[in-house]
């Protein structure tokens, strides 16, 4: 009789289990074992590492930056200075602050280590913060409110996931991640309706968003060919292709048409 329980009872694992392997990692496994499958990234030698600096310039009529009336709509975000629209912010020295730039080509089958850090952006004034913010693909992207008031936060992405979710004042933070690379995702507030920024998802370190006037800088790339690509949420995108050379630093600046 027993022999007969352990003979059906093999009959029905093999039935339920199939052909398929089952693999297991040994406890015993060897530092040699576990070195080989964690990630391989790709590391930029300091001593032949290339730089890409530049500015992004706006031509044409500057546009007067439209002014919100925040204390009508929420009096506690209400500041003693005018909140103005970032959409297109023209510089004194006549460049574009809020500009993403990027590698767009040339890093192709390079695997990068992780940032050491998340991605933060914050709800502060019934604004969000920073207005285009980047992020790398699987970084935490953290966000805070800093308001006395209730926001939400509504990534409108194309290749990502969606995701809505509010935040009362003084709850902590949301941290999500987005998954693939992709540029301009809209972020807005359901509350708000003025309230509206940008993230921009790429699979490597080298990005940057213009400053207050209008620069940016690309550091520690490998030498190599490679396309710059500068992204303005109302004005476009334009492309700069460089080459690189092993410790070298090239200029490559771009200029936006506000007609």
């Amino acid at each position: 009789m027993t022999k007969f329980i352990l003979i059906a009872a093999a009959s029905f694992l093999i039935a339920c289990g199939g052909d398929r392997k089952v693999e297991t990692k040994s406890a015993d496994a060897t530092p040699s074992e576990v070195k080989a499958a964690s990630p391989s990234y790709f590391k930029v030698d300091p001593a032949t590492a290339a730089t890409v600096t530049g500015k992004v310039a706006f031509t044409g009529r500057k546009p007067v930056r439209k002014a919100i009336n925040v204390k009508s709509e929420e009096p506690e975000c209400a500041s003693s200075t005018p909140t103005l629209a970032e959409d297109t912010i023209v510089n004194a020295n006549g460049t574009l602050a809020n500009v993403f730039v990027y590698v767009s080509a040339g890093l192709e089958g390079k695997t990068f280590a992780p940032p050491e850090g998340p991605a933060k952006f914050d709800q502060k004034g019934c604004m969000f913060h920073p207005h285009v913010i980047g992020v790398r693909t699987g970084q935490p992207f953290v966000v805070t409110n800093s308001d006395p008031v209730t926001h939400n936060v509504h990534p409108v992405p194309m290749n990502n996931r969606e995701w809505n979710q509010g935040q009362r004042p003084g709850t902590e933070s949301i941290e999500r991640t987005f998954d693939k690379p992709e540029i301009g995702i809209p972020i807005k507030c359901n509350v708000h309706s003025w309230m509206n920024a940008f993230a921009c998802v790429v699979d490597h370190p080298f990005f940057a968003v213009t400053a207050e006037d209008g620069s940016f800088s690309l550091k520690g790339l490998p030498p190599g060919e490679y396309t710059i690509t500068a992204w303005h949420e109302k004005l476009g995108k334009q492309e700069h292709k460089v080459t690189l050379a092993a410790s070298a630093s090239q200029v490559a600046n771009f200029t936006f048409n506000g007609r």
